[in-house]
């Protein structure tokens, strides 16, 4: 006559198996159960009985009852709905992911509810209707073993975050070993402002602001304002002629110099 199997033995075996000694599935993980529906939280509670693996150790209607729970019992995973009363499954995963793991089961599946949750510490998203009364057991265990679960809709919305565009990166400046000083006189060249502008505006004489200018243009390998400030916002020199009978030291950013000047 054979007799079953102990949990001590199974787990032994499992062991031997190269299961590591801490898996999830060769113990039982505690669970709390949070959600302002009454019926949807005694289904969670019945499921999570039948399970040999888990065991709920307390339960929790609304967001501030959720996190004394959670203090108090210290579970390896949470439940945690999103919609609550008093404060939201967001605010209270964002306070108890110090203590659990939190395993977000909701039926609200828009982008920005995701993301929050997300960005607040929880380590799985569930919808509700996306997967198998069975199927939860399996979930809660790989959370409390650090896994990162996201239902379909939950996984689809996260990526849409990473497909976004990136930002538009400003262009790098090419100082090229420009003081400060002289970075300050470039970017005032840039924006169009004249010699007597620029010494007005950096409380230098004209003569000191040419030289600046000069030093510049040689370090820059550029001969006029035009290929000057060209290069400065990321393009390439082109001296080009400019509008007829203007020269190319006027680019689309600059003021005629008066004659003779850089």
């Amino acid at each position: 006559m054979q007799h079953p199997e102990s949990p001590h033995v199974a787990q032994r075996a499992a062991v031997l198996a190269g299961v590591p000694a801490d898996h999830a599935a060769l113990r039982q993980v505690t669970v709390v159960v949070v959600d302002d529906n009454s019926v949807i939280r005694m289904g969670l509670c019945s499921l999570i009985g039948a399970s040999d693996h888990l065991r709920v150790v307390g339960e929790a209607a609304d967001g501030e009852e959720a996190v004394r729970v959670v203090r108090a019992t210290l579970p390896d995973v949470v439940l945690l709905d999103v919609r609550m009363p008093r404060r939201d499954g967001v605010q209270v995963a964002a306070e108890v992911r110090q203590w659990s793991k939190v395993l977000m089961l909701t039926y609200s599946d828009a982008p920005e509810v995701v993301r929050a949750a997300i960005e607040a510490g929880a380590n799985g998203y569930l919808v509700h209707g996306q997967f198998q009364p069975h199927e939860l057991e399996r979930a809660v265990l790989a959370v409390a073993d650090g896994a990162f679960l996201l239902s379909e809709t939950a996984a689809g919305a996260v990526r849409g975050l990473f497909a976004a565009p990136p930002a538009p990166v400003a262009p790098l400046r090419p100082d090229v070993g420009l003081s400060a000083r002289q970075q300050e006189v470039m970017e005032l060249v840039a924006s169009g402002r004249t010699n007597p502008e620029i010494a007005a505006e950096c409380f230098l004489s004209e003569k000191t602001v040419k030289n600046h200018i000069n030093h510049i243009f040689a370090k820059l390998g550029v001969r006029t304002r035009a290929e000057a400030v060209s290069v400065w916002l990321g393009g390439t020199p082109d001296p080009g002629a400019g509008p007829a009978g203007m020269g190319p030291e006027l680019g689309p950013w600059t003021r005629r110099a008066p004659a003779g000047r850089a």
